[in-house]
């Protein structure tokens, strides 16, 4: 249990109002600071008495919501927004609760990008810390409320607080202590020092912010310790930006003590790393520590003191700060995960091969029945090991990836197709290869998948020493080869697991969970249908979906129309903005009969739509990229228009929307000599 008492004295908050707040900021004292209620949602009141705004149930029902709108805003400068918070219900058992999100709108995006979510009741204010990345664009922020079950469930905003800086930076001023909480142990605790409080037998030191006994700080005191190596953690927020530099606090340690005091971090999944110790005695002084922090994915720093006995003395810290810019000693250069990722569609990138044979082939096919297209777009590059043709049992193609620093969490994501092999299994392997150790640990291998269809595999892996990752293709004897397809490897830092309870990526659907936000004028037989698998007409349709191989995709049943019926799929209405936008998505059009695929633009108010892009007859029995860069500055709906063919083996697909601000950024020509097709670009404008 985290002990919250010492994060948030409401009394004192209270006074905030009567101070200058910076823009995006707002105490809720007397107004809601240049936040306004969202007219076509439940509106947010601000309590009689000032203090805070809510909703509940004695006004609005289950599952609706109350939006709040700030005007717009500029974050030049890394920044820190800061929300307390609280979220009421009946009983904690509800299967659904109410919901708190906070997102960000730019201005040259026609969607909200979602920064935090919370759920969880309580029956305390709870404070979140959220880092915002500098920025020219100037921004919204847009804070959701939605009901849930119960006659009382109720969320109140209590304060908003946008300030330059980073979260995990902390003077201890403040009654909210920047979102640290101490983790409680019966015995020994972080408390806030300083302010005239002198309730410890230890000779407390005066702060360091204004060296003097006004100010504050943390520390924590031995006196209580009942047993060895009793341990106080003081957590700082969990980091929600990519920051890597110098984090830097000062600590003063009792002389003669008899204590441990280090620095941790942990990950998402709990995993801790020490990144410093206090290695030297106490002298009763406040001394500055510098330590090189990374943290490519969402990690908290943990400040944790563990005692050997009652007579440990005490640990104080205050001023945590961070800086981008590394620490004196540091010189390396932050590792780039891009740098270990590769579509192949202009080379290996930096990727390479054993000596002694090709093993891996970079090739570029025409999509046939017994062959489909790369995964990237439908008529680009992969690779392929081309075993079936080797003459040797026990041929092995080995391709090797670039070094990777140790003590990260990585996320391996790529795509693999396998033809003909009787046998499956191990196929296709992933191993680890320790550098240092000259070690090789298998990670992954195949078991049994759909042949011939583009499946994705992730994993999550970590190792204390440099390694590289290597990809084997394995022919276990001249009478059971095959052919295995290898495309878009991507690394990234940190879990592949996503965090729970937060939606697809803004702008983005792939079908896997629903079908996102977009709508159809009505459901039936000859609408648009999220399946899995093989559609069930033969020679028509994907054998999977794109995005996973074993995913959902959207499409349309010939079987169940008539020649020239029409099903539309609609989108979610997208805000009018400046500039240009990019809409990318894949499609699916194979069979004998297959009809006509449009995409339409429909603004709001108008009857008509404007046709932005379209494909009549079999394309491919691969899935293929579609790029559509148009300008449109009022509210509008993009329309996906599929009309049935001739014939039964008529179906359509699409799969993996994704709606973004600015040009189309994959403009080369992917014109394929071989074959004739190419990727077009069609740029409209409103």
């Amino acid at each position: 249990m985290l002990l919250r008492g010492v994060l948030l004295a409401v009394q004192a908050l209270q006074l905030a109002g009567a101070l200058d707040l910076p823009a995006g900021s707002c105490a809720f004292e007397e107004n809601t600071c240049g936040f306004d209620s969202v007219l076509q949602f439940q509106p947010w009141f601000l309590n009689e008495e000032g203090h805070y705004i809510y909703v509940d149930t004695s006004f609005a029902k289950q599952g609706e919501k109350a939006v709040l709108l700030s005007s717009d805003l500029q974050a030049e400068e890394w920044s820190c927004l800061r929300l307390v918070y609280q979220i009421t219900a009946s009983s904690r058992f509800l299967s659904d609760t109410s919901r708190l999100n906070l997102y960000v709108r730019f201005e040259d995006e026609s969607f909200d990008r979602l920064l935090w979510s919370a759920k969880e009741p309580s029956d305390s204010w709870l404070i979140a810390s959220l880092d915002l990345q500098n920025s020219s664009k100037k921004f919204k922020i847009l804070i959701e409320g939605v009901l849930g079950q119960g006659n009382t469930a109720s969320i109140a905003l209590f304060e908003i607080k946008m300030t330059t800086g980073y979260c995990i930076e902390c003077d201890f001023e403040e009654n909210h202590l920047c979102g640290f909480v101490n983790r409680w142990n019966p015995n020994v605790n972080w408390f806030v020092g300083g302010g005239n409080i002198r309730n410890s037998p230890s000779i407390l030191p005066q702060d360091h912010t204004f060296k003097n006994e006004l100010g504050h700080y943390m520390y924590v005191d031995s006196v209580y310790v009942k047993h060895f190596q009793e341990v106080a953690q003081l957590i700082s927020p969990m980091t929600t930006a990519p920051m890597s530099g110098c984090l830097s606090f000062y600590y003063q340690l009792q002389q003669g003590n008899d204590n441990i005091f280090s620095l941790y971090t942990r990950d998402g999944a709990g995993l801790y790393e020490e990144i410093w110790k206090m290695d030297k005695p106490g002298n009763g002084v406040w001394n500055l520590a510098e330590v090189e922090f990374s943290a490519p994915y969402p990690m908290e720093v943990i400040f944790e003191v563990a005692f050997n006995g009652p007579k440990g003395g005490y640990v104080a810290l205050d001023d945590i700060s961070f800086s981008p810019v590394h620490c004196q000693n540091q010189t390396e250069l932050p590792f780039s995960a891009m740098e270990a990722s590769c579509d192949f569609e202009e080379d290996l990138c930096n990727f390479y091969q054993d000596k002694e044979g090709p093993g891996w082939t970079r090739v570029k096919v025409k999509p046939n029945m017994y062959r489909a297209g790369d995964h990237t777009s439908g008529i680009g590059y992969y690779l392929l090991a081309n075993t079936k043709f080797t003459s040797q049992p026990g041929y092995i193609g080995r391709l090797y990836g670039p070094s990777l620093p140790g003590n990260l969490q990585y996320c391996l994501r790529f795509y693999y197709a396998i033809y003909g092999f009787l046998k499956m299994s191990d196929t296709l392997a992933v191993y680890i290869f320790e550098e240092n150790h000259v070690v090789q640990e298998k990670i992954w291998s195949v078991l049994e998948s759909p042949r011939g269809v583009w499946m994705q595999a992730e994993i999550t892996f970590k190792k204390p020493m440099p390694t590289k990752v290597v990809f084997m293709s394995l022919c276990k004897s001249f009478w059971d080869c095959g052919l295995v397809a290898l495309d878009d490897v991507m690394v990234q830092l940190g879990s592949c697991s996503s965090p729970e309870g937060l939606p697809p990526p803004p702008g983005e659907c792939t079908f896997e969970q629903d079908e996102c936000a977009f709508t159809q004028e009505r459901r039936n037989r000859s609408s648009w249908h999220r399946r899995r698998g093989e559609t069930p007409t033969s020679y028509t349709g994907p054998k999977g979906d794109h995005t996973t191989g074993v995913g959902y995709y959207m499409y349309i049943e010939a079987s169940h129309m008539v020649y020239g019926q029409k099903a539309h799929l609609l989108s979610w209405p997208l805000r009018g903005v400046t500039g240009k936008h990019c809409l990318t998505f894949f499609y699916h059009m194979y069979g004998a009969g297959t009809g006509l695929l449009s995409v339409y633009l429909k603004r709001a108010g108008d009857s008509e739509e404007s046709l932005l892009w379209r494909r009549r007859g079999e394309q491919s029995i691969s899935w293929l990229r579609a790029l559509i860069e148009y300008s449109c500055e009022s509210q509008h709906q993009v329309i996906f228009e599929a009309i049935r063919g001739v014939s039964i083996r008529s179906d359509i697909a699409i799969d993996d929307v994704k709606f973004q601000a600015g040009p189309c950024s994959e403009m080369e020509d992917m014109t394929q000599q071989s074959s004739g097709y190419s990727e077009d670009l069609n740029e409209i404008e409103f």
